[in-house]
């Protein structure tokens, strides 16, 4: 019965995971279907590995996670915070999967990673902070004039700036920048003046 009751639970967990956490903040769709595949596939493997009379079924089920862990898709390119997704997905699979001393321990470590990626991934911790692939066109070599630049263009504090590439060539520089947002002041809001119609 329990072990219907962690499967059951891991459903409900990655469902919230890609539904309630991930497509509300990236509104990826191929991604949350990949999601929810590469879940339910590690779930099913790792089940039937878990009981197997071999004796290796957990090991194989780690080795498996370790295998899809390292796994990026070469047709589009990913984002960090998309690959801890997967990682995220993977986990609650092989948790919802792997029978332990206590079910309660898995419904546990299943929680912390919601609560986990509910924080992190959220937009007011460490929204304010960005990086960016930036194309200057101009062929900048001094750091201080290049920050200057990079700040008066992101209109932020720049944190890190390093160069890619100066093309001397076609006057270009590629930047990879850290920056940081500065609050934008609310301007207050002109009044249109009042003009008086034209009696006729």
């Amino acid at each position: 019965m329990s072990e219907y009751v962690l499967l059951g639970a891991e459903v409900v967990a990655v469902t919230v995971l890609v539904m309630g956490l991930y497509f509300p903040r990236h509104r990826r769709r191929d991604l949350v279907v990949a999601y929810f595949a590469v879940n339910i596939g590690v779930l099913a493997v790792a089940s039937a590995l878990a009981t197997s009379n071999t004796g290796t079924g957990l090991g194989l089920g780690l080795a498996l996670f370790g295998v899809l862990s390292i796994i990026r898709l070469r047709s589009t390119e990913l984002d960090q915070h998309e690959v801890a997704y997967f990682f995220s997905a993977l986990a609650l699979g092989l948790l919802g999967a792997l029978q332990t001393a206590s079910i309660w321990r898995n419904l546990g470590l299943m929680a912390l990673i919601l609560v986990v990626m509910t924080i992190v991934d959220h937009g007011r911790l460490l929204g304010r902070f960005q990086q960016q692939i930036v194309v200057l066109d101009a062929a900048v070599s001094d750091r201080a004039e290049l920050v200057a630049r990079l700040e008066q263009l992101m209109g932020g504090r720049v944190h890190s700036a390093r160069l890619l590439r100066i093309d001397l060539i076609n006057e270009s520089t590629v930047v990879d920048v850290r920056w940081t947002e500065t609050p934008r002041r609310r301007t207050a809001a002109v009044r249109q003046p009042e003009f008086a119609m034209p009696r006729s």
